[in-house]
């Protein structure tokens, strides 16, 4: 761990450690999101990235211990003059083929996979409308994750096709990424009008044994009453919103958003299969991209967001583009 992109990675992962202390001492003003994303609200399918919950908790800005900040101005990613965000989540993924009834997977197809974490990040605005996020997740690929058990259970309640083939997921192995993200949110404009807009690009990157990625994009936003966020958030790998949002003052707002991302990818443990064992994979592509569009609406201290992605190939032999859908609901408290 000599070199300098080492000392950086260290760098940021240590204060992820130090967090959860003074996070719990924080005051009122934190949100916490509840986020479902799945194919069933895309083109109806049930193949691929086919579900994602994540539950998350942002504190509000830190005002109560400003050793913390500047502990955080030691960090070669976050400008000064900001106001920081706390976040913790907990997330379960899960992967599967096109042809969920096979008992033997098609072996040119994705394989089963599952993946259960936890997470904890630093989120930094600064005065200047840079917002930058620093994320550590932690977990279990494989049948320690329980994608088995959730997505066999509910589809019994629905009454759909009983996913065969999990017996050949991929196996237990721990999982670690660290995600950075950076976006500047160019200033609204028509503040007092009936109609306002902005423009936010990002750039972003992960690494670890489960993604290693480096990606670039922007969101496009116009309503009204837009609210002090960067979009709504999203499970990863996606184009970066904000687990928080600021109301202006107003009792209802709205907006539409469309966005695109462009991701390198190096490494993506749902394609490229288990680091230390044997098990199924596929060719991963080098690009993926994504575009999405949605709405969202804002009552007083409640965000409600849909989002409708369409996600390029992501293997050689995936016969078309994904499409899924995203619901999130975010609670300021």
């Amino acid at each position: 761990m000599s070199s300098p992109i080492s000392r950086r990675i260290l760098a940021g992962i240590l204060p992820l450690l130090m967090l959860i202390p003074h996070a719990a001492q924080a005051a009122s003003g934190g949100v916490i999101n509840i986020q479902e994303e799945n194919d069933l609200f895309g083109d109806g399918s049930d193949q691929h990235f086919t579900h994602g919950m994540l539950l998350t908790l942002l504190t509000p800005p830190d005002s109560k211990h400003p050793g913390m900040t500047e502990m955080f101005d030691l960090l070669p990613f976050f400008e000064h003059g900001r106001k920081l965000r706390f976040s913790f989540g907990l997330g379960q993924n899960m992967y599967t083929p096109q042809d969920i009834t096979r008992r033997t997977p098609d072996p040119s197809d994705r394989p089963y996979a599952g993946w259960l974490y936890g997470s904890a990040g630093i989120v930094s605005e600064s005065d200047s409308g840079v917002l930058e996020s620093l994320e550590l997740n932690l977990g279990m690929i494989g049948p320690a994750a329980f994608a088995e058990d959730v997505q066999t259970t509910f589809h019994e309640w629905i009454n759909s096709p009983r996913p065969e083939g999990w017996s050949h997921q991929l196996k237990n192995e721990p999982g670690a990424v660290l995600y950075y993200e950076s976006k500047q949110r160019v200033k609204k404009q028509n503040p007092d009008g009936m109609l306002q807009y902005d423009f936010t690009p990002h750039i972003g990157g992960a690494l670890g044994n489960v993604f290693t990625y480096a990606a670039a994009g922007a969101t496009f936003r116009f309503g009204d009453g837009l609210p002090s966020d960067y979009g709504p958030p999203r499970i990863r790998p996606s184009l970066p919103g904000s687990g928080f949002f600021e109301t202006t003052g107003q009792a209802f707002g709205w907006y539409f958003f469309g966005g695109f991302e462009g991701r390198v990818v190096a490494r993506n443990i749902f394609l490229d299969g288990n680091t230390f064992a044997n098990s199924a994979s596929v060719d991963r592509n080098w690009l993926v991209g994504d575009l999405q569009g949605g709405l969202v609406l804002t009552f007083k201290q409640t965000r409600i967001a849909y989002t409708h992605i369409v996600r390029s190939k992501e293997f050689d032999g995936q016969d078309q583009s994904d499409q899924f859908g995203a619901i999130s609901v975010s609670f300021a408290y």
